[in-house]
């Protein structure tokens, strides 16, 4: 995000908790078994719990979590606990809190890890913390960012830095790799690599943990680390996803380039078979790779934060 932040979008073209409930119903419906809500900052929605609670009473019932910067997760994680959520991402790229005020251009470090803990006590576990590196940012934290992660008993996941910024500043130069990140982790750690099977369409490549420092104080009962290797190693090919902006467009692709418009259907009076007809139909289009190494990508107009990650 922009040290200025985002526009926001006008609140009549935002779907309303009614909309988003029967989207996903019909989604279900098609097979859809698991549901993330993201952004942007989802907790900033007023009514979050409720949403959950009625996504959670949807049969069959998908499992529900949410991916969050966690600031405001120590208000809300017992509700949404209560209400059926069943696990948490939260975002978190470092450990040095002055060094989180110049990555994030806010003082919410100590509100993150209170977010964390308010997380583990509700039991929405696990509880995975996701982070990005980049070079000469805090790429010297993977070695420290596990240890922390173990002893807290969290599932650290360092992702690839991507070409989803508001500023369509991105450079790969400043990526760090996951060959790189493995390289920083090995150093310290004795890893070894979980068998495919256990990965599935999930995005991360998994290692256990087998050895390193501190290890008598590790909380984590299977101690392993993920790397999401989105740009280097594209998982595109085993990729079961399809997101559903704020605004009610259907994407099948973090960086697709076209939508479909479920809002407008909807609200033309579209009728659940319709909506099921066009939900098929852009899943049916989604493209063999993401294509970040062609000479003619193009990165989306929607940045990350509008698109939900």
């Amino acid at each position: 995000m922009p040290p200025e932040g985002l526009d926001w979008l006008p609140k009549q073209t935002l779907l309303t908790d009614d909309e988003i409930v029967r989207l996903v119903r019909i989604a279900v419906s098609l097979g859809v078994t698991e549901v993330r809500l993201t952004g942007g900052e989802p907790l900033l929605r007023r009514g979050v719990p409720d949403l959950v609670a009625r996504m959670a009473a949807l049969r069959p019932r998908p499992e529900l979590s949410i991916t969050t910067n966690g600031i405001l997760l120590s208000r809300d994680a017992a509700a949404l606990a209560a209400a059926g959520l069943d696990r948490v991402n939260v975002s978190l790229d470092t450990l040095d809190p002055e060094r989180f005020r110049r990555i994030a251009f806010r003082d919410k470090h100590a509100a993150v890890l209170a977010g964390l803990g308010a997380a583990r006590a509700a039991g929405l576990e696990p509880v995975k913390v996701n982070a990005v590196l980049l070079r000469g940012v805090n790429d010297d934290e993977a070695p420290g960012l596990l240890d922390w992660a173990l002893r807290e008993g969290y599932q650290l996941r360092f992702i690839e830095q991507m070409p989803l910024d508001a500023q369509h500043g991105w450079d790969r130069s400043v990526m760090v790799t996951a060959d790189e990140i493995l390289d920083r982790l090995r150093a310290v750690y004795a890893l070894a690599p979980l068998p495919d099977p256990d990965r599935g369409s999930a995005p991360a490549e998994t290692w256990a943990v087998l050895d390193g420092p501190g290890r008598v104080s590790w909380a984590a009962a299977q101690p392993r680390v993920g790397v999401v290797g989105s740009v280097t190693r594209p998982f595109c090919g085993d990729c079961d996803r399809v997101r559903l902006t704020a605004d009610g467009q259907l994407r099948n692709c973090l960086f697709a380039t076209t939508e479909s418009d479920l809002r407008a259907a909807m609200r033309a009076g579209a009728d659940d078979a319709e909506l099921a007809r066009r939900f098929v139909a852009s899943i049916a289009g989604k493209k063999a790779g993401h294509g970040i190494d062609d000479p003619n990508f193009r990165q989306p107009e929607r940045p990350m934060s509008a698109i939900g990650g």
